[in-house]
């Protein structure tokens, strides 16, 4: 496993690129059949045979999806990985490879770039995916982080967006709104260590919620539980801009409307106590808005539904609706709110 125990510090410049590349992956090994030829040639050579591929990319950057104040460098690496990994997994595949391309300032220093791939490589250890490439590259100002994931699916099994029927049912996993309240913490703490310098935290109550934000786990159980239940779901996306974008993103490309009922929406109660601390913030409002929960949200055909009732980690919160229906989350008064949009815009 990748270690960063020298205390020293190593300047970027005094390695160069190709060295540098060479220290920061060494310790990964090929885990995958598929994969032919990984780091250290102009292109990686992956072989699918008679299954489909699937490739996702997604890019952080530095005061902007991140924030280097609270976010540990190993939690950033992992948290880089495991969010593309997700999109894999709302496809109804399995991850096999990634690449990562970084751009970064002389702020860093190797020994901190170490610990970055640290969190990289314990991600990919975990999931069993291999590191087959990328590149580095010089910032003017801060970090800059692109990973892009490559899985595999059998022929005729991908799930996208756009397969939702009326009448399917309307499943999510885990529970929603923890990450967001995790970043609520984490933003008030920092709000208050710049008023007062001597401040010192803490956070050990918050433990879920940090987590949730800071380690995300893609939801690749569910997608071997899905599997193993010959479940195959008709529309899927996984939750990193709020239950009621992505709700709306499924509705949007199926042409159909949906019936969300409010009191089966999973909240833990972790996210419920953070809420009451910050006063008038209600759990549903972070469940529905908040994002970067990377649960999987996904519609299943009725005449599924007994294979997956008593799954705990899965959730029917809602139904499919004719378009003209609208949007729309059902309240415990039974009353209906038309859903809104509120969470990341990209």
């Amino acid at each position: 496993m990748i270690t960063t125990e020298n205390p020293t510090r190593t300047e970027i410049s005094d390695l160069g690129e190709y060295a540098l590349i060479e220290h920061l992956t060494r310790e990964f090994e090929i885990k995958n059949t598929s994969t032919i030829k990984g780091v250290g040639d102009d292109a990686a050579v992956i072989d699918n045979a008679d299954k489909q591929t699937v490739v996702s990319t997604d890019m952080l950057i530095e005061g902007i999806d991140f924030d280097m104040t609270y976010t540990p460098l190993r939690h950033l690496g992992y948290k880089a990985v495991a969010i593309n990994l997700s999109d894999i997994a709302a496809m109804n595949a399995t991850p096999k490879q990634i690449t990562v391309n970084i751009a970064v300032s002389n702020r860093y220093s190797v020994e901190a770039l170490s610990e970055l791939y640290a969190g990289i490589y314990l991600a990919c250890q975990r999931y069993d995916v291999d590191l087959v490439g990328g590149d580095t590259s010089a910032s003017p100002a801060g970090l800059f982080i692109s990973i892009t994931a490559i899985g595999e699916v059998e022929k005729g099994k991908a799930v996208y967006r756009s397969g939702a029927n009326v009448h399917d049912l309307i499943c999510v996993s885990g529970d929603l709104g923890s990450a967001y309240s995790g970043l609520l913490i984490l933003e008030r703490e920092k709000a208050t260590f710049k008023a007062n310098p001597n401040y010192q935290p803490d956070l050990a109550s918050f433990d879920y919620v940090l987590d949730r934000y800071l380690k995300p786990e893609p939801r690749l159980d569910i997608v071997k539980f899905l599997n193993e239940k010959g479940v195959v779901p008709t529309s899927m996306i996984d939750v990193s801009d709020g239950l009621a974008s992505d709700v709306m993103q499924i509705c949007k490309a199926s042409d159909v409307g949906c019936e969300v009922y409010e009191e089966k929406i999973p909240i833990d109660y972790a996210t419920t106590m953070v809420c009451s601390e910050f006063g008038q913030l209600l759990p549903i409002s972070n469940a529905l808005n908040g994002g970067e929960d990377y649960e999987l949200l996904f519609t299943i055909k009725q005449a599924d539904y007994d294979k997956i009732k008593d799954c705990n980690e899965v959730h029917v919160i809602g139904h499919i609706t004719d378009k003209s229906m609208g949007t729309m989350m059902v309240t415990p008064q039974n009353t209906t709110i038309e859903l809104k949009a509120q969470g990341w815009k990209k």
